[in-house]
């Protein structure tokens, strides 16, 4: 814009106005009345004027704009085609519009200088002053549907502030009305599968089965009765459903109510029913969906079933998963992954175990177990931790005075310096990248293992060679005495081994209270029989009087939420094993069903968590970052106060809640 246009609306006269009411004011005040008098003539008469070429530099400015050009000499307003305005920022005051403008908005041609904002309720400019040239979204006016670009353009003159843009609006009403119907129709591609179906059938007889099966057809049809949708069982415990986007929001408001429906059928022996659901979205074909489907009902199940998992290109999204996990009673799984671990092994130059950070005893424990392996396949191992921030310093003392394991920790830099192509990693106590003890380990290292029981978070390892995810079982070093009792003859497995293992069990079940299942015990026996002595394990769980008093402190400073659960937000920082136990002690109390422990540590918010009721901890601290099981769960939450996570983890219960 050149300079004089710049100054065409508002000349600044307002103080010469100013200075000549004031000599009138000055003249009277001196009873100099005629003075005064012509004064205040000579004001007004200029004051008409100011108006009338006020008047006359709007008009100009209006033609400015109408015949303005481009580089190339191209009238850039003049017989466009788009409805277009000139307006002027920030007031959003129009100086010109085109006829079409005037159409679409409903005013005349000579009602001009009014705001954007009343021709257009709602209307913003923001996004022209941020630089973009086009208003995100689409605005409706007059029924219409528009697409608005625009540019926005300074003054040259940096003593003035008038800026004036150009806008232009774009009918895209049959497009918008094309794309959403689009949108509302692509298909969403899900499949409903029993989890629990061969348990529910066990010695049930032929016209038993069918009627439980008729339930199930009756649930599943009920709830796809509204849907439109496709639907056909293509396995005895499998249904394929195809319905369209546009029901989707409908059924996450109801957080998939079949959850709850198929738990009124029952067995004869009292046992529900319960299904995973997995629903593929945003896939570029049917395949594609039905992939994510699939993907989506493995997560369900590697977290315990019982839920509904949305998956889209990027993430997963959960519903549900608020019962405890049921207990599988066949070990096939356990004897095939025994033989292909043992196979993977002897093909290995080096194992490294690795668990994550802040190891505990179960990490630790199971880690200890697999050494017996390795050692019977002729196979060096190493474990790689940190030495100095972990949870299980006592078993650690216990390991570095035996001659035997002189040599079995290392870091995770030099295990990164040591390793090569036929190196073999196992991940133990967790599936998440984040969580391990060192992720470039992990990166490096082609060949993976993972053995765990946590729930399956949405970005878990992938991709391992080997994946014994048991989200029933008590522990990892449950899952690891399994795989020795069919890998190993039991007088391989050291008694120091098979204490670290019990340990490890012992932690995660506490002392056999809580996740515990006949296989549990079966373990326990097992390393029992291997020379695990219970009294030395319970010396690993001893503590000093001061963590002692500390752990009461915790207690003390608990408060009462939803007159079951417990939490304790602490200002100071503690150890992570303190709080644990804080968390444990917590539900011994009568009427507590869970309890969470806060404290700051740096730069970030630990949470650790208890649950032996209802309320699923894992489900509530997924929210947060976190991850576990129903019964024990924990998250670090960065760069956040210790007050606000507070708030956020009530929130989340609220949700779950919900």
């Amino acid at each position: 814009m050149k300079k004089s246009v710049g100054r065409l609306l508002y000349p600044n006269t307002a103080w010469y106005f100013a200075l000549m009411l004031l000599f009138t004011a000055a003249a009277a005040l001196l009873r100099q009345y005629y003075l005064a008098g012509g004064a205040f003539f000579v004001t007004v008469i200029a004051f008409i004027i100011s108006r009338v070429r006020f008047s006359r530099r709007k008009r100009q400015l209006m033609s400015y704009v109408q015949t303005a050009t481009d580089s190339v000499g191209i009238s850039v307003h003049a017989g466009s085609a788009f409805p277009m305005a000139v307006i002027r920022l920030p007031e959003n005051e129009i100086i010109w519009g085109n006829p079409s403008f005037f159409t679409i908005t409903g005013l005349s041609d000579t009602a001009c200088y009014q705001t954007l904002e009343s021709v257009i309720p709602g209307f913003s400019t923001s996004w022209l002053r941020e630089g973009r040239s086009e208003l995100p979204g689409d605005q409706i006016i007059g029924g219409r549907r528009y697409r608005i670009y625009g540019n926005y353009v300074k003054s040259e003159d940096d003593a003035t502030t008038v800026q004036l843009a150009t806008i232009y609006f774009a009918d895209m009403t049959e497009m918008f009305n094309v794309r959403d119907e689009f949108l509302r129709t692509r298909p969403i591609v899900s499949i409903i599968l029993i989890d629990n179906y061969d348990e529910l059938t066990a010695n049930l007889s032929d016209s038993a089965v069918s009627t439980l099966d008729a339930q199930l057809n009756d649930v599943v049809a009920n709830w796809t009765a509204g849907l439109e949708a496709l639907c056909r069982k293509i396995e005895r415990n499998r249904y394929l459903v195809i319905f369209e986007s546009k029901d989707l929001a409908r059924l996450q408001e109801g957080r998939f109510s079949i959850l709850e429906d198929v738990r009124h059928v029952a067995a004869s022996s009292g046992m529900s029913a319960t299904i995973s659901l997995g629903i593929g979205k945003d896939g570029g074909s049917f395949a594609e969906n039905y992939r994510f489907a699939t993907l989506a009902i493995e997560m369900s199940l590697s977290r315990g079933g019982d839920q509904a998992v949305v998956k889209d290109r990027f993430n997963f999204t959960f519903y549900g998963g608020r019962t405890k996990e049921t207990e599988r009673h066949t070990r096939v799984k356990s004897r095939v992954m025994a033989g292909s671990l043992s196979e993977l092994i002897g093909q290995s130059s080096t194992v490294y175990i690795m668990g994550h950070r802040m190891a505990d005893l179960d990490a630790l424990g199971s880690a200890v177990g697999l050494l017996s392996l390795c050692r019977a396949k002729g196979r060096p191992a190493r474990i790689v931790i940190d030495l100095q921030k972990n949870a299980c310093q006592s078993l650690i003392a216990e390991l570095k005075a035996s001659q035997e394991y002189a040599d079995l920790f290392i870091s995770g830099q030099d295990a990164l310096v040591e390793a090569d192509n036929r190196s073999l990693l196992i991940v133990v106590d967790t599936n998440r990248p984040e969580q391990v003890e060192c992720r470039p380990l992990l990166e490096s290292i082609s060949r993976v293992a993972v053995i765990d029981h946590h729930r399956r978070a949405a970005d878990y390892i992938e991709q391992p060679v080997l994946n014994l995810h048991e989200p029933y079982a008590s522990s990892a070093s449950e899952l690891v005495t399994e795989l020795l009792q069919y890998a190993v003859n039991q007088r391989d497995v050291k008694p120091l081994e098979a204490q670290a293992l019990l340990a490890g069990i012992v932690l995660d079940t506490k002392n056999f209270s809580v996740r515990t299942g006949s296989r549990t015990f079966e373990s326990a026996a097992y390393l029992r029989k291997a020379g695990a002595d219970p009294v030395e394990v319970k010396k690993l769980f001893q503590n000093d009087l001061d963590d002692t008093l500390m752990r009461y402190r915790v207690v003390q400073a608990a408060r009462l939420y939803r007159s079951e659960l417990a939490i304790a937000c602490m200002e100071e920082t503690i150890t992570r094993v303190i709080a644990s136990q804080a968390a444990d002690e917590l539900i011994n109390i009568s009427g507590i069903t869970a309890s969470f422990v806060l404290f700051p540590d740096g730069e970030q918010v630990i949470i650790s968590a208890r649950s032996i009721g209802s309320c699923n901890v894992q489900a509530v601290l997924e929210k947060l970052g976190g991850g576990g099981n129903g019964a024990t769960a924990g998250a670090q939450i960065k760069g956040k106060p210790l007050r606000e996570v507070l708030q956020e983890l009530v929130a989340a219960i609220d949700a779950f809640y919900a």
